[in-house]
Protein backbone atom coordinates (compact mmCIF):
# COMPACT_ATOMS: atom_id res chain seq x y z
CA UNK A 1 0.00 0.00 0.00
CA UNK A 2 0.97 3.62 -0.88
CA UNK A 3 1.94 6.40 1.85
CA UNK A 4 -1.61 8.02 1.30
CA UNK A 5 -2.88 4.90 1.76
CA UNK A 6 -1.40 4.10 4.80
CA UNK A 7 -2.38 7.58 6.01
CA UNK A 8 -5.94 7.06 5.25
CA UNK A 9 -6.48 3.57 7.07
CA UNK A 10 -4.35 5.72 10.07
CA UNK A 11 -6.73 7.86 10.25
CA UNK A 12 -9.83 5.88 9.84
CA UNK A 13 -8.29 3.71 13.23
CA UNK A 14 -8.21 6.49 15.30
CA UNK A 15 -12.00 7.52 14.17
CA UNK A 16 -12.66 4.16 15.69
CA UNK A 17 -10.25 4.37 18.82
CA UNK A 18 -12.43 3.09 21.41
CA UNK A 19 -11.10 5.81 23.92
CA UNK A 20 -10.44 8.92 21.82
CA UNK A 21 -12.53 8.22 18.58
CA UNK A 22 -15.26 9.97 17.00
CA UNK A 23 -18.63 8.91 18.71
CA UNK A 24 -20.81 8.68 15.53
CA UNK A 25 -17.75 6.75 13.84
CA UNK A 26 -17.42 4.08 16.81
CA UNK A 27 -21.51 3.53 16.72
CA UNK A 28 -21.45 2.51 13.03
CA UNK A 29 -21.61 -0.84 11.45
CA UNK A 30 -21.86 -2.75 8.00
CA UNK A 31 -25.29 -2.47 8.12
CA UNK A 32 -25.27 1.15 9.16
CA UNK A 33 -23.27 2.45 6.51
CA UNK A 34 -24.63 0.44 3.73
CA UNK A 35 -27.03 3.33 2.50
CA UNK A 36 -23.62 5.71 2.43
CA UNK A 37 -21.89 3.33 -0.04
CA UNK A 38 -24.79 3.51 -2.36
CA UNK A 39 -25.37 7.61 -2.37
CA UNK A 40 -21.38 7.40 -2.24
CA UNK A 41 -21.42 5.52 -6.01
CA UNK A 42 -24.59 7.58 -6.96
CA UNK A 43 -22.41 11.05 -6.69
CA UNK A 44 -19.42 9.46 -8.29
CA UNK A 45 -21.70 8.47 -11.55
CA UNK A 46 -23.56 12.26 -11.02
CA UNK A 47 -20.33 13.73 -11.49
CA UNK A 48 -19.37 11.54 -14.51
CA UNK A 49 -22.51 11.83 -16.08
CA UNK A 50 -22.89 15.81 -15.78
CA UNK A 51 -19.24 16.85 -16.59
CA UNK A 52 -19.45 16.37 -19.99
CA UNK A 53 -16.70 14.41 -20.58
CA UNK A 54 -14.04 15.51 -17.57
CA UNK A 55 -12.84 17.72 -19.88
CA UNK A 56 -11.82 20.71 -16.89
CA UNK A 57 -9.93 20.75 -13.93
CA UNK A 58 -12.85 21.48 -11.82
CA UNK A 59 -14.96 18.31 -13.28
CA UNK A 60 -11.99 16.13 -12.16
CA UNK A 61 -11.14 17.66 -9.18
CA UNK A 62 -14.94 16.70 -8.58
CA UNK A 63 -14.55 13.05 -9.66
CA UNK A 64 -11.11 12.53 -7.62
CA UNK A 65 -13.30 13.98 -4.27
CA UNK A 66 -16.20 11.53 -5.04
CA UNK A 67 -14.29 8.12 -5.66
CA UNK A 68 -12.38 9.45 -2.10
CA UNK A 69 -15.90 8.96 -1.03
CA UNK A 70 -16.30 5.86 -2.21
CA UNK A 71 -12.75 4.91 -1.01
CA UNK A 72 -13.59 5.94 2.74
CA UNK A 73 -16.67 3.58 2.76
CA UNK A 74 -14.50 0.80 1.63
CA UNK A 75 -11.44 1.57 4.01
CA UNK A 76 -14.43 2.05 7.14
CA UNK A 77 -15.99 -1.38 6.65
CA UNK A 78 -12.57 -2.59 6.50
CA UNK A 79 -11.78 -1.32 9.54
CA UNK A 80 -15.17 -2.47 10.92
CA UNK A 81 -14.33 -6.03 9.60
CA UNK A 82 -10.48 -5.99 10.96
CA UNK A 83 -11.66 -5.10 14.81
CA UNK A 84 -14.34 -8.40 14.27
CA UNK A 85 -11.12 -10.34 13.15
CA UNK A 86 -12.90 -10.68 10.02
CA UNK A 87 -10.80 -9.60 7.20
CA UNK A 88 -8.64 -5.91 6.64
CA UNK A 89 -7.93 -3.63 3.72
CA UNK A 90 -5.10 -5.88 2.41
CA UNK A 91 -7.02 -8.68 2.27
CA UNK A 92 -9.17 -6.92 0.42
CA UNK A 93 -7.30 -5.68 -2.33
CA UNK A 94 -5.57 -8.96 -2.12
CA UNK A 95 -8.79 -11.11 -2.77
CA UNK A 96 -9.56 -8.55 -5.51
CA UNK A 97 -6.52 -8.60 -7.16
CA UNK A 98 -6.42 -12.52 -7.62
CA UNK A 99 -10.32 -11.85 -8.85
CA UNK A 100 -8.75 -10.11 -11.92
CA UNK A 101 -6.34 -12.76 -12.66
CA UNK A 102 -8.35 -15.29 -12.81
CA UNK A 103 -10.90 -13.38 -14.93
CA UNK A 104 -8.18 -12.47 -17.60
CA UNK A 105 -6.31 -15.45 -18.79
CA UNK A 106 -5.63 -13.40 -21.97
CA UNK A 107 -3.67 -11.03 -20.03
CA UNK A 108 -1.66 -13.01 -17.39
CA UNK A 109 -2.09 -16.46 -19.10
CA UNK A 110 -2.53 -17.76 -22.65
CA UNK A 111 -3.97 -14.83 -24.83
CA UNK A 112 -5.01 -17.43 -27.50
CA UNK A 113 -8.52 -16.75 -28.83
CA UNK A 114 -9.36 -13.45 -27.23
CA UNK A 115 -9.10 -10.54 -29.67
CA UNK A 116 -12.21 -8.79 -29.10
CA UNK A 117 -13.63 -7.47 -26.68
CA UNK A 118 -16.69 -9.65 -27.16
CA UNK A 119 -14.55 -12.66 -26.83
CA UNK A 120 -13.45 -11.13 -23.36
CA UNK A 121 -16.92 -11.27 -22.49
CA UNK A 122 -17.98 -14.44 -24.23
CA UNK A 123 -15.18 -16.26 -21.71
CA UNK A 124 -15.88 -14.17 -18.58
CA UNK A 125 -18.98 -15.07 -19.34
CA UNK A 126 -18.51 -19.19 -19.75
CA UNK A 127 -16.73 -19.14 -16.22
CA UNK A 128 -19.34 -17.36 -14.52
CA UNK A 129 -21.89 -20.22 -15.22
CA UNK A 130 -19.65 -23.02 -14.50
CA UNK A 131 -19.22 -21.19 -11.39
CA UNK A 132 -22.51 -20.55 -10.57
CA UNK A 133 -23.52 -24.45 -11.37
CA UNK A 134 -21.09 -25.46 -9.14
CA UNK A 135 -22.02 -23.26 -6.50
CA UNK A 136 -25.88 -25.15 -7.05
CA UNK A 137 -24.45 -28.65 -7.13
CA UNK A 138 -22.40 -27.70 -3.77
CA UNK A 139 -25.40 -26.48 -2.15
CA UNK A 140 -27.58 -29.62 -3.95
CA UNK A 141 -30.07 -26.68 -5.67
CA UNK A 142 -31.68 -26.66 -9.07
CA UNK A 143 -28.98 -23.97 -11.45
CA UNK A 144 -31.10 -21.44 -12.84
CA UNK A 145 -29.46 -19.03 -15.34
CA UNK A 146 -30.82 -16.05 -13.08
CA UNK A 147 -28.89 -17.05 -10.17
CA UNK A 148 -26.71 -14.52 -8.55
CA UNK A 149 -28.49 -11.30 -10.19
CA UNK A 150 -28.14 -9.50 -7.20
CA UNK A 151 -31.72 -8.65 -5.53
CA UNK A 152 -30.13 -5.36 -3.91
CA UNK A 153 -29.62 -3.74 -7.33
CA UNK A 154 -31.95 -1.33 -8.19
CA UNK A 155 -35.42 -2.12 -10.00
CA UNK A 156 -34.39 -1.30 -13.45
CA UNK A 157 -30.47 -2.39 -13.24
CA UNK A 158 -31.65 -5.77 -11.90
CA UNK A 159 -34.46 -5.86 -14.92
CA UNK A 160 -31.95 -5.10 -17.08
CA UNK A 161 -29.71 -8.22 -16.10
CA UNK A 162 -32.84 -10.65 -15.89
CA UNK A 163 -33.10 -9.80 -19.23
CA UNK A 164 -29.81 -9.72 -20.28
CA UNK A 165 -29.46 -13.45 -18.49
CA UNK A 166 -32.42 -14.74 -20.40
CA UNK A 167 -31.37 -13.44 -23.64
CA UNK A 168 -27.87 -15.56 -23.78
CA UNK A 169 -30.25 -18.39 -24.56
CA UNK A 170 -32.63 -16.85 -27.31
CA UNK A 171 -35.57 -15.49 -24.51
CA UNK A 172 -35.82 -12.86 -26.70
CA UNK A 173 -37.23 -10.45 -28.97
CA UNK A 174 -34.47 -9.21 -32.28
CA UNK A 175 -36.84 -6.42 -33.44
CA UNK A 176 -37.79 -3.36 -31.84
CA UNK A 177 -40.74 -3.00 -33.36
CA UNK A 178 -41.87 -6.88 -31.51
CA UNK A 179 -41.19 -4.42 -28.02
CA UNK A 180 -43.07 -1.72 -28.66
CA UNK A 181 -45.87 -3.28 -29.76
CA UNK A 182 -45.55 -5.40 -26.34
CA UNK A 183 -45.27 -1.71 -24.76
CA UNK A 184 -48.80 -0.83 -26.42
CA UNK A 185 -50.00 -4.44 -25.69
CA UNK A 186 -48.96 -3.85 -21.78
CA UNK A 187 -50.62 -0.32 -21.72
CA UNK A 188 -53.61 -1.07 -22.96
CA UNK A 189 -53.49 -3.86 -20.29
CA UNK A 190 -52.36 -1.25 -17.15
CA UNK A 191 -55.70 1.13 -18.77
CA UNK A 192 -58.21 -1.35 -18.53
CA UNK A 193 -57.17 -1.56 -14.85
CA UNK A 194 -57.21 2.10 -14.33
CA UNK A 195 -60.60 2.18 -15.33
CA UNK A 196 -61.84 -0.48 -12.66
CA UNK A 197 -60.65 1.96 -9.96
CA UNK A 198 -59.07 1.67 -6.58
CA UNK A 199 -60.23 -1.95 -6.30
CA UNK A 200 -57.86 -2.80 -9.05
CA UNK A 201 -54.94 -1.25 -7.08
CA UNK A 202 -52.78 -4.06 -6.40
CA UNK A 203 -53.27 -5.25 -10.64
CA UNK A 204 -52.65 -1.70 -11.52
CA UNK A 205 -49.44 -1.92 -10.12
CA UNK A 206 -48.88 -5.27 -11.59
CA UNK A 207 -49.61 -3.81 -14.92
CA UNK A 208 -47.62 -1.06 -14.65
CA UNK A 209 -44.61 -3.04 -13.31
CA UNK A 210 -45.12 -4.97 -16.58
CA UNK A 211 -45.00 -1.59 -18.35
CA UNK A 212 -41.57 -0.32 -16.92
CA UNK A 213 -39.94 -4.05 -17.44
CA UNK A 214 -41.12 -4.27 -21.09
CA UNK A 215 -39.44 -0.37 -21.44
CA UNK A 216 -36.44 -1.48 -20.04
CA UNK A 217 -36.17 -4.30 -22.36
CA UNK A 218 -36.73 -1.82 -25.34
CA UNK A 219 -33.18 0.14 -24.19
CA UNK A 220 -31.68 -3.05 -23.48
CA UNK A 221 -32.42 -3.79 -27.37
CA UNK A 222 -31.22 -0.43 -28.33
CA UNK A 223 -27.91 -0.83 -26.82
CA UNK A 224 -29.49 1.90 -24.12
CA UNK A 225 -29.18 1.91 -20.24
CA UNK A 226 -32.41 2.94 -19.15
CA UNK A 227 -31.47 4.26 -15.62
CA UNK A 228 -28.96 6.58 -17.67
CA UNK A 229 -31.59 7.67 -19.80
CA UNK A 230 -34.12 8.10 -16.95
CA UNK A 231 -31.16 9.93 -15.14
CA UNK A 232 -30.79 12.81 -17.93
CA UNK A 233 -34.86 13.08 -18.21
CA UNK A 234 -34.54 14.09 -14.78
CA UNK A 235 -32.11 16.47 -14.85
CA UNK A 236 -33.94 17.94 -18.63
CA UNK A 237 -36.86 18.21 -16.28
CA UNK A 238 -35.29 19.67 -13.62
CA UNK A 239 -34.10 21.90 -16.04
CA UNK A 240 -37.16 23.14 -17.43
CA UNK A 241 -39.39 23.42 -14.90
CA UNK A 242 -36.54 25.93 -12.95
CA UNK A 243 -36.76 27.78 -16.08
CA UNK A 244 -40.72 28.26 -15.61
CA UNK A 245 -39.76 29.34 -11.97
CA UNK A 246 -37.09 31.97 -12.93
CA UNK A 247 -39.88 33.28 -15.83
CA UNK A 248 -42.42 33.62 -13.31
CA UNK A 249 -40.55 35.06 -10.94
CA UNK A 250 -39.11 37.78 -13.79
CA UNK A 251 -43.43 38.47 -13.58
CA UNK A 252 -42.98 39.01 -9.55
CA UNK A 253 -45.39 35.69 -9.54
CA UNK A 254 -45.21 32.31 -8.06
CA UNK A 255 -45.65 28.66 -8.98
CA UNK A 256 -48.91 28.62 -7.26
CA UNK A 257 -50.23 31.92 -9.31
CA UNK A 258 -49.94 30.52 -12.35
CA UNK A 259 -52.52 28.44 -14.22
CA UNK A 260 -51.49 24.93 -15.87
CA UNK A 261 -51.57 26.29 -19.40
CA UNK A 262 -49.06 29.22 -18.54
CA UNK A 263 -46.89 26.76 -17.35
CA UNK A 264 -47.14 24.94 -20.20
CA UNK A 265 -46.73 27.35 -22.19
CA UNK A 266 -43.63 28.07 -20.71
CA UNK A 267 -42.28 24.84 -20.61
CA UNK A 268 -43.11 24.66 -24.16
CA UNK A 269 -40.66 27.78 -25.06
CA UNK A 270 -38.17 26.04 -22.43
CA UNK A 271 -38.17 23.06 -24.85
CA UNK A 272 -37.83 25.26 -28.18
CA UNK A 273 -34.83 26.93 -26.74
CA UNK A 274 -32.42 24.09 -26.21
CA UNK A 275 -34.03 22.25 -29.50
CA UNK A 276 -32.13 25.70 -31.39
Amino acid sequence: MSQSMDHLKDVMRRLRDPERGCPWDLKQSHESLAQYMLEEAYEVVEVIEDSDGLQTSSDKDHLCEELGDVLLQIVFHAQIASENGDFDMDQIAQTVADKMIERHPHVFGDRAGVDTPQDVLKNWESDKAKKRAAKAAQDDKQHSLLDDVNTALPPLSRALKLQSRAARVGFDWTNPADIIAKIREETDELEAEIQKGEKAADAMEDELGDVLFVVVNLARRLHIDPARALRRTNRKFERRFRGIETALSAQNRKLIDATLDEMEALWIQMKEREQK
